[in-house]
C-alpha cells in the first residue's frame, strides 16, 4: 500500500492493521481508494464492485483488505 500510494512520509511501522484507512486514521481519500483498488486488481486479480457495501467494509483497514485478498485467493485457488 505504501508503494501503490507513494506514501513517502509513512513507514510500515506507522500503519496499524486495525486503524481506519480514511478520515481520522491514515487520512486517505477517494483517489487513494481508487489507487488501492487498481493495485489489488493488478497484483491479485481482484475485481471490485464500487457499489457493493462489502467494498466499504474491506477498505476500512489493512486487516480488512488482507481478508479481501485471502477470500479471493480461496475462491480462485
Amino acid at each position: 500500500m505504501i508503494q501503490a500510494l507513494d506514501l513517502e512520509d509513512i513507514s510500515i511501522d506507522d500503519i496499524s492493521d486495525t486503524d481506519p484507512l480514511f478520515h481520522d486514521g491514515l487520512g486517505l481519500d477517494s483517489i487513494d481508494a481508487l489507487e488501492i483498488g487498481v493495485a489489488l486488481q493488478k497484483k491479485y486479480g481482484i475485481k471490485l464492485n464500487p457499489d457493493s457495501d462489502d467494498v466499504k467494509t474491506y477498505f476500512s483497514s489493512v486487516s480488512q483488505l488482507a481478508k479481501l485478498v485471502e477470500l479471493n485467493r480461496t475462491i480462485e485457488g
